[in-house]
């Protein structure tokens, strides 16, 4: 066998022709060319099996797993299993990398022996014309080299596993996996839990190196039946934090405060027959992290901590209230309140806001 790569790069693949070739190039093409490149054909139906072949025919770094349809969880896990490099890095396959971004990756993790090396990103959109925006995840105030155990901050941004490097001894010592849910989405979210949970050494680079499309119309955020998915991945951390770290115990609220931004975002996402659905369900889960003494309404922001409030004591209020949230002006907030809750309701929700 080879010598080890120092980074080898994942990329799960499914019915993405479209977009495919662009990343593949930008994986191909990176400065750091001791790298290898696992692609994982998770059981597509169009031309991406070809492209990938086509591609490893060509560049003996590309790594082909074709495989029947089992979801991006079990794609990964067996990427990881796979895996030879001192390093993981992570591709998704409707998104592209600029051609410095590993290199600039790898030489901070070996300046300071890091288990990550996490950067910014940009919200990519290739039409009516090209556009990218820095998502600002990695700033001026969080960047350089940090203990995610003392500085927090990381657990509440927006799960971006796609834009780091890992150690792979540090995964592999820390039982780091995603959930392989046949058809679940969201994996990526218990994925960077347990890397934060388990990491005391990392680096954030003020920089952006990918690119993550927006307007690929078959992308998981843009599909409303995965209602539950997030629950699934909830329950997997907390399963996680059941069988590691005992002597972290402010883990235990730290979830807590993601589930419910989650929860939000999720409940946001949907069209109302499906929040109407899922609401119950947020109650019950939230309930639960209540009652289980993992709900420390000190690490809530001030809004936060009124909408957890009202979730789980009135949520056909909580209902209500999200329905004029991001009005702009109060009379604006107020309209929509009677339009959607008639007087009655208004009345109960501005008098529970006006005692909190």
């Amino acid at each position: 066998m080879q010598e080890a790569p120092l980074i080898s790069l994942l990329v799960p693949i499914c019915n993405v022709e479209r977009y495919l070739r662009e990343c593949l190039d930008s994986a191909r093409d990176q400065t750091l060319t001791d790298i290898e490149i696992i692609c994982i054909n998770d059981g597509s139906t169009d031309s991406s099996l070809a492209i990938i072949n086509e591609c490893a025919a060509a560049d003996p770094r590309f790594v082909v797993i074709d495989k029947p349809n089992s979801g991006y969880g079990d794609s990964m896990n067996i990427a990881l299993a796979r895996a030879r490099g001192t390093y993981i890095g992570i591709l998704e396959s409707d998104d592209y990398m600029e051609l410095d971004g590993l290199e600039t990756m790898y030489r901070a993790a070996v300046k300071y022996d890091a288990q990550v090396v996490k950067t910014d990103f940009y919200l990519f959109w290739s039409k009516p014309t090209a556009r990218n925006v820095r998502f600002q995840w990695v700033d001026a105030a969080l960047e350089g080299h940090i203990n995610p155990q003392v500085e927090r901050e990381v657990f509440y941004r927006k799960p971006s596993i796609w834009s780091a490097i890992y150690k792979r001894s540090f995964l592999e010592e820390n039982d780091i996996t995603f959930l392989p849910s046949p058809g679940a989405s969201y994996q990526d979210a218990g994925f960077n839990f347990k890397v934060w949970s388990s990491c005391t050494n990392a680096v954030l680079i003020d920089r952006a190196f990918l690119h993550y499309r927006q307007d690929n119309e078959k992308s998981s955020v843009n599909n409303p039946g995965k209602v539950f998915c997030v629950c699934d991945e909830y329950e997997e951390m907390n399963r996680y934090l059941d069988t590691h770290w005992q002597d972290r115990p402010y883990l235990r609220d730290i979830l807590g405060r993601m589930q419910f931004d989650s929860y939000e975002w999720n409940y946001d996402r949907l069209t109302d027959d499906l929040a109407a659905t899922f609401l119950p369900r947020m109650r019950q889960d939230m309930a639960a992290v209540r009652d289980r003494g993992a709900l420390n309404l000190e690490i809530f922001e001030p809004g936060k901590r009124v909408s957890l409030e009202l979730l789980l004591a009135h949520p056909e209020l909580y209902a209500l209230k999200r329905t004029s949230d991001g009005a702009k002006t109060r009379g604006e907030r107020f309209r929509r309140l009677l339009r959607s809750g008639g007087l009655v309701n208004t009345l109960r929700l501005m008098a529970f806001r006006a005692r909190h």
